[in-house]
């Protein structure tokens, strides 16, 4: 669900802008357009979060990390030695 609120609402009220974005981004209008947008932390971890290296899983000390991996065969490719004379 998403709220929007003029930002004259959102400076007078920002905690219902906050209770508000629990449940979606709040869109903040200047003169009617969309100009900022509020989330919640964890929307925002969501969405700027890249996901982890293969290193950082690898590294992961807790037990319930463990995963399989499996990575996929290379069809098509042939070794060459590396030259270095």
């Amino acid at each position: 669900m998403q709220t929007t609120l003029s930002s004259r609402e959102f400076n007078q009220d920002t905690g219902k802008a906050k209770k508000a974005a629990h449940d979606g981004p709040v869109f903040i209008t200047d003169r009617g357009r969309p100009s900022h947008v509020l989330l919640s932390i964890e929307d925002y971890r969501k969405l700027s979060s890249k996901g982890m290296t293969l290193a950082e899983a690898l590294a992961d000390p807790r037990p319930e990390a463990d995963f399989e991996f499996d990575p996929p065969r290379l069809r098509g490719f042939s070794f060459t030695p590396a030259d270095f004379e």
